[in-house]
């Protein structure tokens, strides 16, 4: 709920600072490893946003793959889940350095 929350304030921010009354769609990027559940985050903006700037937006979720550094292999490697193997040499040295993001990427305003 607390995430969902912080999406509105970004939202209402910027609709104080550009000045415009309504939001009719929001493009929420959420990486595969940041831990958040993309139907819950669903549930919670559609309860949130009743009687604000964005009452009724659309919420479209684009989701953002797993990536880490493989340290043995000294490659970029895609991860599934944070302390996961290796998907080429299958060790555990692996250092995350994409997906564990959320943010507010674009904003589609009345």
């Amino acid at each position: 709920m607390s995430l969902a929350e912080g999406v509105l304030q970004l939202i209402e921010d910027a609709a104080r600072e550009q000045d415009f009354a309504k939001v009719t769609t929001v493009w929420l990027e959420i990486g595969q490893l940041s831990g958040v559940e993309v139907e819950a985050m669903k549930f919670c903006f559609d309860a949130v946003t009743r009687d604000s700037v964005a009452a009724g937006a659309k919420l479209e979720i684009i989701s953002l793959p797993g990536v880490g550094w493989c340290m043995a292999c000294s490659k970029p490697v895609p991860m599934a889940e944070v302390f996961g193997e290796c998907p080429q040499c299958g060790g555990y040295q692996l250092q995350v350095t994409g997906g564990t993001e959320m943010r507010v990427k674009e904003l589609e305003v009345a």
